[in-house]
Parts: C-alpha cells; sequence; structure tokens
C-alpha cells in the first residue's frame, strides 16, 4: 500500500509540506480483536493537521510518521468481533501512534467508527467524524446550560458553519466573530444574524453591547490569544468561555481575573474523543444516524474545494492554505 509519510517535524509550514514523501509498504497481516482494515476513499486536511505537521499539535508521533486523522472508506478485514463491518462504509477518526489518514489503508477499532449509511456521500463521510460532531458536543453545553445565545470566533470555518446551523434549528442565538471583511460579507450574504470584526476599533464596545443583549453566556474558542481574552472580558456574569482550538497557537491571555474571582466566569475546554466516550452507545448510534440524515438530504453539506493525489500532496495543499475559504481539500491516493 502508499502512504504519505512526514519524515520530520518542521515550525516551516511550508518546508514541512515540501518534505512529504510517498512510500510503500506492506498491509498489515493480522488484526486484533475489534479491529478493521479500511480501504480509505479520502481524508482532509484538518487544522489538527496543519498543527502535527509543524510538531504543535497535542497528538505527537514518532517520526517518520503518516500524518492525517480523519477520513472515508470501506471496511475489507475485519478481526474478531468485528466481521459483521466487512463491507461497510464508515468514518473514521484516528490517532494512534503508528497509522495516519493520508494512506491508502488504515487500522481502527470498530468504536472509534461512524457506520454510514449507504446513501453517505464518501466525499463528504470524509469530513464527517471530527467537525460536524465537534459543533454536536459544543451545542450540547449550550443545551446543557440552558443558553440563548453563544458567541464564537473563527466564524468562516467549517465547525462554525456547522454550529450556526445547528444553533439555527435549535432557536439559539449567535454573535460570530471574523477576521476578514469578505468573510463577513460572506456570512451576511448566508444569513448569520450578528457577525463582529475584530480589528474593528469599536470591536469590543460592539461585542460587550450585543453580549449583554442577548445575555450570550457562552463562547466557543478556536483561536485562543488575546481574542480569547476580550471575548470572555465581554460576557455577562455567570458565563463560559469553551476552547476546542488554537489556531493562532498563543496562550489565552487578557482575561480579567475580578470576572473569575467575583462574577463566576469559567474557561473550560473540548475534547471530542472525550465527548464520545462519555457518551452511551446507543445515544451516539443516535445522533449518527440523525446527523447523517441530515447529510444525506444535503440540509448539511462540508464545503470542499477539490481534492488531489498523494504525488502532488505538496503543491496542493500549499494551493489550499491560500484559498481555505473555498472549502476542504480531500487527499486521495489516487486510486480512489
Amino acid at each position: 500500500m502508499k502512504k504519505v509519510v512526514l519524515p520530520a517535524y518542521n515550525k516551516n509550514l511550508i518546508r514541512a509540506l515540501r518534505s512529504l514523501r510517498v512510500e510503500t509498504c506492506d498491509l498489515p497481516v493480522q488484526l486484533g480483536k475489534d479491529e478493521v482494515l479500511i480501504k480509505v476513499h479520502a481524508a482532509p486536511c484538518n487544522p489538527s493537521d496543519i498543527a502535527f505537521l509543524m510538531g504543535g499539535y497535542n497528538i505527537v508521533k514518532k517520526v517518520p510518521a503518516v500524518p492525517g486523522f480523519e477520513g472515508s472508506g470501506i471496511v475489507v478485514e475485519a478481526g474478531e468481533g468485528a466481521e459483521n463491518l466487512i463491507d461497510r462504509k464508515v468514518s473514521f477518526f484516528i490517532q494512534e501512534e503508528d497509522c495516519g489518514s493520508w494512506s491508502e489503508y488504515v487500522v481502527s477499532n470498530r468504536k472509534k467508527l461512524v457506520v454510514l449509511d449507504d446513501k453517505m456521500d464518501m466525499d463528504q463521510a470524509a469530513c464527517f467524524a471530527i467537525n460536524p460532531f465537534t459543533a454536536r458536543g459544543l451545542l450540547d453545553i449550550a443545551l446543557l446550560r440552558n443558553n440563548q445565545a453563544i458567541i464564537q470566533n473563527a466564524a468562516g470555518g467549517q465547525v462554525a458553519a456547522f454550529v450556526r446551523q445547528m444553533a439555527r434549528d435549535m432557536d439559539i442565538d449567535v454573535i460570530d466573530i471574523v477576521r476578514k471583511e469578505k468573510t463577513l460579507e460572506r456570512l451576511k450574504r448566508e444569513g448569520a444574524g450578528h457577525v463582529l470584526l475584530e480589528n474593528d476599533p469599536k470591536f469590543m464596545n460592539k461585542l460587550t453591547s450585543l453580549a449583554r443583549q442577548l445575555d450570550a453566556r457562552l463562547a466557543f474558542d478556536a483561536v485562543g490569544g488575546p481574542l480569547a481574552g476580550q471575548i470572555f472580558n465581554a460576557m455577562p456574569p455567570d458565563a463560559e468561555l469553551v476552547s476546542y482550538g488554537n489556531l493562532s497557537t498563543k496562550d489565552i491571555s487578557g482575561l480579567n481575573p475580578m470576572d473569575l474571582i467575583f462574577h463566576d466566569k469559567i474557561v473550560s475546554g473540548f475534547n471530542l474523543p472525550e465527548w464520545r466516550e462519555q457518551m452511551d452507545d446507543d445515544f451516539f448510534e443516535q445522533v449518527s444516524v440523525e446527523m447523517q440524515q441530515l447529510f444525506i438530504t444535503e440540509k448539511y453539506q462540508t464545503k470542499i474545494q477539490g481534492s488531489v493525489s498523494f504525488d502532488n500532496i505538496a503543491d496542493g495543499l500549499i494551493n489550499y492554505l491560500r484559498n481555505l475559504s473555498k472549502g476542504k481539500l480531500l487527499i486521495k491516493s489516487g486510486d480512489s
């Protein structure tokens, strides 16, 4: 089988991308209990993958390593206890040391799969295991807290798009924060109700006013750095800032300690694998089936700009990074 290999981590992203190479290796010869062998259809490039290539992600593997944490495919072989999954379409999320989704085949435990309806589009399925479920997990927090309004940054991204759609279905107001004027204009065209530009000189005044007006006591932070602190400080008492990403690669800063002490504000984190592990299997299956129907009927869709083969992966990813707003780039072996 063919696989993409990262020979070494590099904080210079372009050099990291240029270092990627394609290697050939033998297929796994033995599967353990509950393990399956998946013929990969496609794998996306997510922010976590970019951070991984630079050595800045929470998951650090021994290099050389195969990148990629997510993908879709078909189960072609199975170990004991997973035989019923052979020939089934699946989405998967893997973080194992010796495995990555930028490969023709991957091995996964059945408990880390999302078994798919046959009607599920496999390109959409490649981006299904992380972003939609992250959005759902974040909004579960809003439901538990009985929040009627939320704030989110990185609002031009895919997770934020799903949060917006799901929140609309739940009658929850959303305050979106973006970096670029063109993103603000796009979200407005798409029907977003409240969009703020973070480099607006009046940003903090606008955010504070709107947060108090809508009683937005929950925020989802994918950026970190000083922006996270600004959002925290703008929220009313009894508010929670939930960190689920670190696109800025900077520590959260600028929090007002008086808000922590006297206004009952808190900072927490959201980790998708932990959220799933805490879920009853039957309930997760129910959530998965409901979510898949939304994709099958095309009510929800991940924006995909195209695909790139293993042989052209460096140039494809560099071009993708220049055009992130066009949607996800899928990585395919060339035989999918």
